[in-house]
């Protein structure tokens, strides 16, 4: 069975506490998520009131995404209204996305209390609605909020309003659990089969986790043969949270032998969960099924000894198939396979048990104790293996740095001002900039020196920087992770440094950052 996943994590996950997406934010994981497969990435709802989402639908449209179709949310017209005068269907049809969400009242309770219309009205809404937005999308989905709890209270309305939107020709009708907590996975899956008897069109899930069951509900649901599976990375979302896609998406793939775009890359599963971690500089939750750091960790000793001698005694699926690794946690041998994967990749034909494969080996698993974590900083990953296996050679050399913090007595703003000593071959060059903040003005003074050498510098943007605080220790003492993004005409590249020293770390990255674009062009 074919299975579309639709991705609702800029626009559900928005809503998650602890979470805000920026402008850039949201369309670094637009990338991630084309790069990933999935069919379709829900951009947000386009209206004035979010000028992020506005300002995304104008921005999204130069990313030239290889596979996925963004689409933009809002609700049906509101009643008495006519399509084409009605505010929320025209911000969709003026935000140009390829794809249209619209969601709609299933449950009588919501209709007559909730937007205080009748009942025949509501039904109209939702027709008019898909029909209008059809002439101006290549696909309509039509999102039947509340339709478990709308079912079970009055099972025949809330058929009709699918009717309806069959009716205006949605391409694909979207069952909602939107409490999260009505409907058991049993029952789902009893009423949703009651649904492909009355409705031809094709079916979607949508569910959020109040009960913990978001993600057994979607598998359950695709048993009773619906088509589309909507959620979020990382189970993002409001309160609990909504299904959780990447554990959803290898179940489908892995358990029950469902057709997905996305499953050639499941290998990259657990880059793009730790990614998203990063993006929003939020913990990433060890225990996540498949990509968690212990998802794969075995330290009972019966355990390991079974593993070593047959690793599926222990072990549901190799976990390189979804970017993971075992660990060995009583012991001192630690998973190495992804990382020789790695490595044969840039050197093929290395042998694991070359000596230089254990001084790489040793040496990343240092620096993930001081905090760094290369699944999110494939940049820093290629520079460190690359200078290890003989395939880089740094192009200059750093000479000093500092930083000078000012502010004015007369209560202007801070100015940050880098001086940055560098040598290329024999020649010295010493630079100094100003900027808004330490770390812009050491890339100015960085950039600066290197140019004249480097004249496709110029062509590199710092589109991302994000700071965490590592540890129980949050003290000013305390070591830091800078994680950043580079890109250039071509594409992106993530970076980290850590240290105690914010500036140091800010530093280690700026300069692997850099020196991959050296490696690109030497390359």
């Amino acid at each position: 069975m074919r299975i579309e996943i639709y991705d609702t994590t800029l626009r559900d996950g928005n809503q998650a506490r602890g979470v805000n997406f920026t402008l850039a934010d949201k369309l670094q994981t637009t990338r991630l998520l084309d790069a990933f497969g999935v069919d379709y990435i829900e951009g947000g709802w386009p209206n004035a009131s979010n000028p992020t989402d506005l300002e995304y639908f104008r921005q999204v449209k130069a990313l030239n995404l290889k596979h996925a179709k963004v689409a933009a949310f809002a609700s049906t017209r509101r009643p008495g209204k006519i399509p084409s005068e009605d505010q929320f269907l025209m911000d969709l049809v003026a935000s140009e996305a390829p794809v249209k969400t619209i969601f709609g009242k299933s449950w009588d309770l919501h209709v007559t209390e909730v937007i205080r219309t009748d009942l025949t009205e509501n039904l109209a809404m939702i027709e008019s609605s898909v029909e209008y937005l059809k002439r101006y999308s290549e696909k309509v989905f039509y999102d039947a909020e509340h339709f478990f709890d709308g079912y079970r209270a009055n099972p025949q309305y809330a058929i009709k309003t699918l009717e309806a939107a069959a009716r205006g020709g949605a391409d694909c009708i979207v069952l909602c659990d939107t409490n999260g907590g009505m409907a058991l996975t049993w029952e789902l899956e009893t009423i949703v089969n009651a649904v492909r008897a009355e409705i031809k069109s094709p079916l979607g899930i949508h569910v959020h986790n109040d009960t913990g069951t978001a993600v057994i509900n979607s598998l359950s649901a695709v048993r009773a043969g619906v088509v589309q599976v909507q959620g979020t990375i990382n189970g993002y979302g409001e309160r609990c949270g909504n299904a959780n896609l990447i554990t959803i998406i290898p179940n489908l793939v892995f358990k029950m032998g469902c057709e997905l775009h996305c499953a050639a890359n499941l290998a990259e599963l657990r880059t793009l969960s730790l990614g998203l971690d990063e993006i929003l500089n939020l913990q990433s939750d060890i225990r996540t099924p498949y990509v968690g750091e212990a998802a794969f960790a075995h330290k009972g000793g019966a355990h390991i000894d079974g593993v070593m001698k047959v690793r599926h005694s222990f072990e549901h699926i190799d976990p390189i198939q979804v970017g993971n690794d075992r660990t060995y946690i009583t012991s001192d041998q630690a998973g190495g396979s992804l990382i020789v994967d790695k490595l044969s990749r840039l050197k093929p034909g290395i042998d694991k048990k070359d000596p230089v494969v254990a001084e790489i080996l040793a040496q990343i698993k240092d620096m993930e104790k001081q905090g760094y974590q290369f699944e999110t900083a494939e940049g820093s990953f290629q520079m460190l293996a690359r200078r290890k296996l003989g395939l880089f050679e740094d192009r200059f050399t750093v000479h000093g740095y500092r930083v000078i913090e000012e502010k004015t007595l007369c209560g202007g703003q801070p100015v940050s001002e880098a001086t940055v000593k560098i040598k290329v071959g024999s020649e010295m060059s010493h630079q100094v900039s100003d900027g808004d903040g330490p770390v812009n003005a050491l890339d100015a003074a960085l950039r600066k020196a290197l140019t004249p050498y480097f004249p496709y510098m110029a062509q590199v943007r710092l589109d991302d920087f994000k700071v965490r605080v590592l540890g129980s220790n949050v003290g000013s003492d305390a070591r830091v992770r800078v994680w950043a993004t580079f890109g250039d005409e071509n594409e992106q590249w993530n970076v980290a440094g850590v240290s105690e020293n914010i500036i140091e770390a800010s530093w280690l990255a700026l300069l692997d950052g850099l020196n991959y674009k050296i490696m690109k062009e030497k390359n």
